[in-house]
């Protein structure tokens, strides 16, 4: 099983919109590196669900449950994941915390802002739900 922390804004669907619907395709990622990690996620991976824009901050857990796939009579480089909400985080992990963290500011995360799919180490996840205070 891999650790994944996925980005989209939240005005362009919320974790709250994926609690609300179950169930969704992870698609858009058009960075060759984030498609690259996409293309390695399995059906039973943990994904830290990060909001972008006004937020900035790792607000929930999803879990794969259907691994990478090339949607049919798309672009050949296009890949989609489907995903499941786990749960909301009782405490967002805001960006400004993890930059400030010496576990967490070498993490893709803070030196590839712009990359969509970031693969996670187990420390840095402890760390992040540490910081947004899950009790494992």
């Amino acid at each position: 099983m891999a650790l994944w922390l996925f980005k989209q804004e939240p005005g362009c669907y919320s974790y709250a919109d994926l609690e609300r619907d179950g169930r969704t395709v992870w698609d858009g990622v058009n960075n060759a590196l984030a498609r690259k990690h996409l293309r390695q996620a399995r059906a039973g991976d943990r994904v830290l669900f990060y909001a972008t824009g006004k937020v900035k901050a790792v607000v929930g857990e999803m879990r794969v449950v259907v691994g990478a796939t090339s949607p049919d009579g798309g672009d050949s480089n296009t890949v989609v994941v489907e995903v499941v909400p786990v749960q909301s985080y009782p405490r967002t992990v805001p960006l400004t915390e993890i930059k400030g963290d010496p576990l967490l500011a070498d993490w893709e995360l803070v030196r590839l802002p712009r990359l969509s799919v970031v693969p996670v180490n187990e420390a840095q996840w402890r760390r992040v739900e540490e910081l947004g205070n899950l009790d494992r």
